[in-house]
């Protein structure tokens, strides 16, 4: 589960950049918004899954001793 949500979060945030990065080329603010938006649900959505694991690999060194 964990790397499929990992990989969700990565093509969440390069869809982002991308649609950012159109956005800017063709002069539509609407668009590099919701670019930046879906960049930043993706970057939040790694952090959590960076966090969980951290959290399983604290829990698993507790669980040792």
């Amino acid at each position: 589960m964990g790397a499929q949500e990992k990989a969700k979060a990565k093509a969440e945030q390069t869809k982002g950049k991308l649609k950012e990065n159109t956005g800017r080329s063709v002069g539509n603010e609407r668009m590099t918004a919701e670019g930046r938006a879906e960049k930043s649900q993706g970057s939040l959505r790694d952090a959590k899954e960076k966090a969980k694991s951290s959290v399983r690999k604290v829990g698993d060194a507790l669980k040792k001793d």
